[in-house]
């Protein structure tokens, strides 16, 4: 279904002025203003946010966070991103790559391991390092400018490839934080097989035997741990994925309904009507 991510915002981006780009692979913009959008959406580029000024607050793949100056945010191709919050003052600058673009750094395995930012998509920076931050996207924009080098995007890359081993390198030095306990550790397994098969399965008993758990011990848990029962859980994050597909793409309410394996397009409707009190199309209308 990769084919059917809407593409619009690329020419909402290239037709402003102050965003250089290079291709369809590669976008940097600096912006004093993020909009808080009406409701979740994802994208097929990564994107690297630098805080400069003010602060942002939301949810990736509905895990909170919280940026504050100086500091930069990650989201991965496909992530769903919610933006609940931005400060009058924020200001900051975005870099949006392809996955094309990111299949050509030919980064090692051990630095994506590394890097791990699905689990801290913020990191904060000292003054040092957001200078480094902002030589590179100096160096960058300067690149793209001259617009007769033939090399412009090995250059890119080569100074991206330098980029990322040091921001790994700022995230492997992040704490890690307070020993989780059992539950707290069975809460973020059972997220993550949430993330991983949302679209095939929605029943409790399909993830609890995917932690070798029963479908009680599970639900107890995670009610006594979140507040919110593994079914309330997995209908939040369907919920989520559809409004992002809806909001994000030029797929038609079937195919939406196909991609969540819904039986028929009138159960999807149901089931998004009966989580979100609208239907489909009054969402994405």
């Amino acid at each position: 279904m990769k084919n059917l991510i809407s593409l619009n915002w690329r020419s909402k981006l290239e037709g402003m002025e102050n965003v250089n780009f290079l291709n369809d692979d590669y976008y940097i913009y600096r912006n004093e203003k993020v909009e808080p959008h009406t409701g979740p959406f994802k994208m097929d580029m990564t994107i690297c946010g630098i805080c400069l000024k003010g602060e942002s607050k939301g949810r990736v793949d509905m895990i909170p966070f919280e940026i504050k100056a100086p500091a930069i945010s990650i989201v991965l191709p496909g992530q769903i991103i919610e933006h609940e919050y931005c400060s009058d003052d924020f200001e900051g600058i975005y870099i949006l790559m392809s996955e094309r673009f990111n299949e050509g750094l030919n980064l090692p395995d051990r630095f994506s391991n590394f890097l791990s930012v699905r689990n801290k998509p913020v990191v904060s920076l000292t003054d040092k390092q957001l200078d480094a931050m902002l030589t590179y996207c100096k160096m960058v924009q300067n690149v793209i400018k001259v617009t007769d080098n033939p090399n412009r995007m090995e250059i890119i890359r080569h100074l991206t490839i330098a980029f990322f081993y040091g921001l790994g390198y700022y995230f492997h030095k992040l704490p890690d934080g307070v020993k989780e306990t059992r539950s707290e550790v069975l809460m973020r397994n059972f997220l993550k097989q949430v993330q991983a098969f949302h679209k095939q399965e929605r029943k409790v008993e399909f993830y609890a035997d995917r932690l070798c758990l029963s479908p009680k011990y599970l639900s107890q848990t995670i009610k006594s741990c979140s507040g919110k029962t593994a079914g309330e859980w997995i209908d939040e994050y369907v919920a989520l994925e559809a409004k992002a597909l809806l909001r994000s793409t030029n797929m038609t309410i079937q195919q939406i309904g196909d991609e969540l394996n819904f039986p028929s397009q009138s159960f999807f409707g149901k089931y998004f009507k009966r989580l979100t009190g609208m239907s489909p199309k009054a969402y994405r209308e």
